[in-house]
């Protein structure tokens, strides 16, 4: 998972708004409305409602404070709105047809403008052409994928590599529809970006990403899907179909309305399993006890709960941060967009969004000794299975010696990079494999499968990855590791058996 600074989640970039003209499907949204004329910056805001036709009651009452309704989700009884007034959550809470109402982003719109740092940054690239194929059959750079032969990739593509019946949704930075290895399976038609205010636009360029930089969803996606094509890299299912859904805006945050409309656009065209490779801005954790938070919280559990229904197999990273998740947290550095921090120790009715959320898979990262990644979270039930995110620190026997993890970048080139982020795509590539030989089984079987054919790895006795003699982390679970691996390591192999 990426990202910035003191935690260390998702990838953040900094850069100008954009102005995007909105062109979009047929029966995806609702009711939509031109912003009022205002010198104030309006701030966003969810407001839920009952589903179906009732929520046209919920959108009467936005109006009638003053709102603006921006995007209407009647599937799962949402309304994304705007307002200038700061408080318009408190007003419209009390009108009909509104179960609850919060600010997306923190009021922090009304405040100067933010903007994110990456912790998950590119690091070095390699020019593939200089590398001739080391076998029949292999990728210029395969000798370099150290990750796809720890999970037995390698093994399986003797077996299958997937099949283009099967849709991955890149939820993410955008990827790259020229690069080499990934144009072969990228498909432009279930293609969108949710970064204006939650509203799909599915024209190429708002999809896409805006410039080099934005690598971190071209990277991932080329560990899910790179084609085996004689050129680069290849993924763990190099023939399945991948989708970009862009979710995070040219200032690297990923605010709840911009979750939502990935989420439910992904339940409306049909991808099977989507990759989560970041969390949810504002706030690290949400807690209920705030009835902003609580409301933005319940809103993308309301999405995620629509994708499961449509069968969508959702795959999240566990966070960068080394923490335990099972425990209480002391956040010290909500929100993230802007005005003044908190301190304050969260527990059990805080989580991360989307990964702690209930049927969702939740990965973590191990490098190429399969060892837990100084950086990953963990936690007694808090980790579905693990994967390989690299770690600089365990160093593999390949060419280069690099620890991270090699994949796509934007401009046709390939570099290292490392973080739960990577440990992600891992496992949605061996869920699309499973979903490739078993196309009648549920996501909840397949995420079944996944965790039963994980190999089990016990838990280190003396995890010290800095060397200062302390403990950096506790493992639970003796023999079964679960407290740091969950089931275990995912298994290619197994899956296309």
């Amino acid at each position: 998972m990426s990202r910035k600074g003191m935690r260390g989640r998702t990838a953040r970039i900094a850069g100008s708004a954009l102005a995007l003209a909105l062109l979009v499907p047929a029966g995806v949204i609702g009711t939509a409305e031109p912003a009022p004329a205002s010198t104030a910056a309006p701030a966003h805001f969810v407001v839920l409602g009952p589903t179906g036709d009732g929520l046209k009651l919920t959108e009467d009452s936005v109006r009638a404070v003053g709102g603006t309704v921006v995007q209407s989700w009647p599937q799962i009884g949402v309304v994304v709105a705007t307002s200038t007034d700061p408080g318009f959550a408190d007003q419209v809470r009390s009108q009909p047809a509104v179960e609850q109402a919060g600010n997306t982003r923190n009021l922090a719109e009304q405040l100067p403008p933010a903007q994110s740092t990456r912790l998950e940054t590119l690091e070095g690239t390699v020019n593939a052409a200089a590398f001739a194929a080391q076998a029949a059959g292999q990728e210029p750079l395969e000798p370099e994928q150290w990750d796809m032969r720890q999970i037995k990739a390698d093994q399986a593509h003797q077996i299958s590599q997937g099949s283009k019946d099967i849709t991955v949704g890149v939820l993410d930075f955008g990827i790259d529809p020229t690069h080499p290895d990934l144009a072969p399976n990228l498909d432009v038609s279930k293609s969108v970006s949710c970064v204006n205010q939650g509203v799909p636009d599915t024209r190429q360029e708002s999809w896409q990403p805006q410039d080099p930089t934005q690598d971190h969803g071209t990277h991932v996606a080329g560990t899910i899907a790179a084609a085996r094509n004689g050129v680069g890299i290849t993924g763990v299912a190099p023939e399945v179909n991948l989708a970009s859904v862009r979710l995070i805006d040219d200032d690297g945050f990923i605010y709840p309305e911009y979750a939502i409309c990935g989420f439910i656009w992904a339940a409306e065209q049909g991808i099977d399993v989507t990759n989560n490779s970041y969390f949810v801005d504002p706030w690290y954790l949400w807690c209920d006890s705030d009835p902003d938070q609580r409301a933005a919280a319940e809103a993308v559990r309301r999405a995620v709960d629509y994708a499961n229904s449509k069968d969508v197999l959702t795959v999240t990273s566990a966070g960068n941060s080394n923490w335990d998740l099972s425990k209480p947290i002391r956040d010290t550095n909500s929100p993230n967009n802007g005005g003044p921090t908190q301190d304050r120790q969260t527990g059990h009715d805080c989580r991360i969004l989307p990964g702690e959320l209930p049927g969702v898979v939740s990965v973590s990262a191990v490098g190429v000794d399969a060892v837990k990644s100084y950086y990953s979270n963990y936690g007694m039930g808090s980790i579905t299975v693990t994967a390989p995110g690299g770690d600089k620190n365990q160093i593999p026997d390949t060419p280069s010696k690099n620890g991270r993890v090699l994949s796509s970048v934007p401009g046709g080139g390939w570099g290292w990079m490392q973080g739960t982020s990577m440990a992600g795509p891992h496992a949605a590539g061996v869920a699309a494999l499973l979903r490739s030989a078993h196309p009648e089984w549920s996501s909840q079987q397949v995420i079944g499968a996944l965790a039963n054919q994980a190999d089990a790895l016990e838990c280190p006795q003396n995890y010290d990855p800095d060397g200062d003699g302390k403990p950096d982390a506790v493992c639970t679970g003796g023999k079964s590791g679960a407290g740091f691996y969950g089931a275990g390591l995912i298994d290619a192999l197994d899956a296309v058996r």
